[in-house]
């Protein structure tokens, strides 16, 4: 099979591997739409990356043995590689899975475990539905475009009666203003590149503000009356958008990170958390029960063509990794077989 390969600095190829191959309840997907996350980075960083991508669409083709899915099925591929059987696991919150597998070690390769490929090998029960109907590349956006907002908006009760404010309008960021739309919310969006803040005003945005602007914390509070946000969606990475959240959200009001960061944020017990109020929580994903909820988002927002702007063929992946770093782009889905 084929699969993507970063070659060095911004370059990028695909190279022949084996297919994998089933083993126990581990079954092999035929990939027709792999969605393009964060990989840029090791892109435009020169890091050389054999195993790429973690979110996909595609049709069960190979199976060792009757189980939760089997040949012909159409799923969506749920990533990473929990053990199934922790409680966090049994609950549905697996992202969170604190004993999971090592892939080379019970598989004998690494072959098979990216998604940015012709075929992948996954754990069936991570194996969810595609409902008549849908395409492989709407229902490939379950994973990252609307996952992490979805189950960070959950949690917080984003509803009608709140205005929420998403710090970076990337390809999450979009998904969160699909999600926070979806819940009938009042959006206002953080966001430099002149791409994304034309594509967040599409989606209904209703104010979008740029980082550097010496005002952005007054014009917000200005939109709300002098209180802040009712919530606030961290989507860049960015230390200081995380900062700004905790400082522009209300009184009592919910801040979220759902953007991956390693900087040392600072946060003062006193005035954030007592006196204020706030309460500040990360969120990597969603419970696998509320994936029927994502697919009705998927199937019924207006806004979802608009949370993808490219789809590439596999075979063009210098071309898709080029506009996935330039960040002119909402979500890039890669079609492996084109």
């Amino acid at each position: 099979m084929k699969k993507v390969v970063i070659l060095g600095e911004r370059k990028a190829g695909l190279v022949e591997v084996p297919n994998p191959r089933p083993k126990e309840d581990w079954v092999v997907v035929k990939v027709h739409a792999a969605p393009m996350c964060a990989e840029y980075k090791d892109f435009v960083a020169g890091h050389k990356t054999e195993f790429l991508g973690h979110e996909a669409a595609g049709e069960v083709v190979e199976v060792a043995q009757p189980g939760k899915v089997k040949v012909g099925d159409r799923v969506v591929v749920m990533p990473s590689y929990p053990c199934g059987k922790c409680e966090l696991c049994v609950t549905g919150d697996y992202i969170y899975c604190e004993n999971k597998y090592d892939f080379a070690e019970f598989v004998g390769t690494l072959e098979g475990s990216s998604t940015m490929a012709q075929y992948l090998l996954k754990p069936s029960w991570l194996l969810l539905p595609i409902p008549d109907g849908v395409s492989y590349e709407h229902a490939s956006l379950a994973c990252c475009a609307l996952g992490p907002s979805f189950g960070a908006f959950k949690t917080m009760g984003l509803s009608a009666f709140d205005t929420v404010l998403i710090t970076g309008a990337g390809p999450v960021g979009l998904g969160a203003i699909v999600n926070a739309r979806f819940r009938r919310a009042r959006v206002v969006v953080m966001e430099s590149v002149p791409y994304r803040v034309e594509r967040a005003k599409e989606m209904g945005a209703e104010c979008v503000i740029h980082p550097d602007d010496p005002d952005a914390l007054q014009k917000i509070k200005d939109l709300t009356n002098g209180r802040g946000v009712d919530c606030a969606l961290e989507c860049s990475g960015n230390v200081r958008a995380e900062r700004f959240c905790i400082d522009v959200t209300r009184t009592k009001g919910k801040v979220f990170f759902i953007g991956e960061c390693s900087a040392e944020l600072g946060v003062q017990v006193s005035p954030d958390l007592i006196r204020k109020g706030l309460s500040i929580n990360g969120s990597w994903h969603y419970n696998l029960a509320d994936f029927s909820r994502i697919i009705k988002v998927i199937q019924t927002s207006p806004l979802i063509d608009l949370l993808v702007s490219h789809v590439i063929p596999m075979s063009k992946i210098q071309e898709a990794f080029e506009i996935s770093a330039s960040q002119e782009c909402a979500k890039i889905i890669l079609k492996p077989w084109e």
